[in-house]
């Protein structure tokens, strides 16, 4: 189905353009939206009347947009989950969670706006993009852990997943070596009884 873009969409135009898209698409998605007409000869013609307002309530958008990236410009949100011993989160962290966060920040930020390529599922920093305006992109961190203290210590550059790996691994060293220690022991003392 041809249509006529009436704001920027990625990976298919800008304002003004038309666009041949799947018709479900258009008819679920892109018309009910408000962000494109058919195109159409009478379609066409109200474009081009209302073509000014249109890229005026677009740069407004923007604007406002541009002005909401600068205060969440380099935000790190602290996520507080149940993790695994080796890191791994009992479920993961997805948009809606990085939304909410963001909300309880004082930030206005969409669940749709949240770009994660995949959930979080696991415990330290991600950066995640959260796109405010089809033009205007900010990255922001997320700090996933088991607790506020080790939240704090990733956020100096702890790597806690290494640390825990690296205090379970000199655990394990010195059970072993009270097991060959209680171990030869007992040797010494069953070669004395005989």
């Amino acid at each position: 189905m041809q249509v006529i873009l009436l704001e920027r969409i990625e990976r298919l135009g800008k304002i003004g353009d038309e666009v041949n898209v799947k018709n479900g698409f258009a008819r679920n998605f892109l018309i009910p939206q408000g962000k494109a007409l058919i195109a159409n000869d009478r379609n066409r013609k109200r474009f081009e009347v209302e073509r000014e307002v249109i890229e005026a309530r677009n740069a407004a958008a923007r604007e406002s947009a541009q002005t909401e990236a600068e205060k969440l410009e380099g935000a790190t949100f602290v996520l507080i989950r149940q993790a695994g011993e080796t890191g791994q989160l009992y479920g993961s962290v997805s948009a809606r969670d990085v939304a909410e966060a963001a909300e309880a920040a004082g930030y206005k930020v969409d669940r749709a706006a949240v770009r994660l390529d995949k959930p979080i599922k696991a415990i330290g920093l991600s950066e995640v993009s959260v796109r405010l305006h089809a033009e205007v992109s900010v990255k922001v961190q997320v700090n996933v852990a088991r607790s506020a203290e080790e939240a704090e210590r990733q956020e100096k550059g702890e790597d806690i997943v290494a640390s825990l790996q690296a205090a379970n691994q000199a655990l394990a060293d010195e059970q072993a070596s009270e097991l060959a220690a209680a171990a030869a022991e007992r040797a010494e003392l069953g070669g004395e009884e005989e």
